[in-house]
């Protein structure tokens, strides 16, 4: 029997994210088809019963329940209407939302001259280790929280590459000890707690950071879009603009950016990959379901 103890439910997460990421690859191809959980399964060679246990203990909820709750269709409802992801989930099975679960985050962010300098001064840690969405990238500094990038293994320099492109000038550190506590309280859900914000630092210019604050005010478990952000920072006419500075955000999943859409309620790009957007979505959506 797995240990389920908090400090092991990373390398847990881990490995169900490898069979989560191939079901929803598979699924993506067959979308059209509408497959169900057998022929999922079968896909991945394991039994439909095993496919509902790895959905259930990676994110709380069935395939069905997960898929539906990413689904265009649903999303298009979540921007017409304005509810919840989960306030229009009823039909799938789920008994609505209960404790809501969300990732309480203080800020600070660099000033002009400081980012100008493309890093100079600042010494960055950082380390590799599984997550519920693959291999993540946490980058700390003294001040805080301030790069988290996923990938899958085998992608780790690149991945390292494309955060030290955002600052080339900084002093980079692999030091699991200095990770190791944001780590613990970003993927750690009962770990989020208000009176003990996690502390980012937001490196970038001041259009991207303002960006990056009005993502920090998307509520888990709802969306938005680009022209909706351009608005919210008195930008009407510059979503273009707001979707690269979402694009650049270096802290995923804290600094929520896979929670913005397409105005059609599309799901769009995303930088790690939008099978991953898929996954937070849908996982989010499992915390917030009663």
């Amino acid at each position: 029997m797995l240990d389920r103890s908090p400090e092991f439910s990373c390398q847990t997460s881990g490995s169900d994210y490898r069979l989560v990421r191939e079901a929803l690859r598979f699924i993506s191809v067959e979308s059209r088809n509408q497959p169900d959980v057998e022929t999922i399964a079968a896909a991945l060679r394991i039994t439909s019963g095993d496919l509902t246990a790895l959905f259930r203990r990676w994110c709380g909820l069935t395939p069905k329940a997960f898929l539906q709750a990413v689904t265009l269709d649903h999303a298009k409802r979540l921007l017409d209407q304005g509810l919840p992801l989960l306030d229009a989930a009823f039909e799938v099975g789920m008994s609505g939302p209960s404790r809501l679960h969300d990732l309480f985050v203080t800020h600070e962010a660099i000033s002009p001259g400081e980012y100008k300098t493309g890093g100079a001064g600042l010494v960055i840690s950082y380390d590799f280790l599984p997550s519920q969405f693959g291999l993540a990238l946490p980058m700390v500094n003294e001040r805080g929280l301030c790069g988290l990038a996923f990938t899958d293994e085998g992608g780790e320099a690149e991945a390292f590459e494309d955060m030290r492109r955002r600052w080339p000038n900084a002093e980079y550190r692999r030091d699991p000890a200095a990770v190791a506590p944001f780590a613990g309280r970003i993927f750690n859900t009962q770990r989020w707690q208000p009176n003990q914000p996690l502390k980012v630092f937001l490196i970038g210019t001041d259009f991207e950071v303002r960006v990056w604050e009005t993502l920090l005010s998307i509520p888990l478990g709802k969306a938005t879009t680009y022209s909706t952000i351009a608005q919210k920072i008195d930008k009407p006419k510059a979503a273009r603009a707001v979707g690269a500075a979402v694009g650049r955000n270096p802290i995923s999943f804290v600094v929520p950016c896979h929670r913005v859409l397409g105005k059609s309620g599309a799901l769009t790009g995303y930088h790690w990959g939008i099978t991953r957007k898929r996954a937070m979505l849908g996982w989010e959506a499992g915390k917030t379901a009663g």
